[in-house]
């Protein structure tokens, strides 16, 4: 199964491994959404809209809508 970034819970990570979606913004990109870096869940807003993520110790709040079309592989914690 291929999951995106929506599919994280708050505490969990995953490796970004695709953004070739044209739905995501360049300024996403320039920012370090980027395949191989770790995203992390920080927190959901109310009506799980926006997503806030650490990837690669930059903090970014993202839509849902948006976080769907950046696929990750989970990363287990153990």
């Amino acid at each position: 199964m291929k999951y995106s970034i929506a599919h994280l819970k708050r505490g969990e990570r995953g490796i970004i491994t695709d953004v070739s979606s044209k739905l995501i913004p360049l300024k996403l990109l320039e920012m370090g959404c980027l395949p191989g870096n770790m995203v992390e869940l920080v927190q959901v807003a109310p009506f799980q809209d926006p997503m806030y993520l650490n990837i690669n110790g930059s903090h970014l709040a993202i839509r849902k809508e948006t976080a769907m079309h950046i696929l990750i592989e989970k990363v287990t914690h153990g």
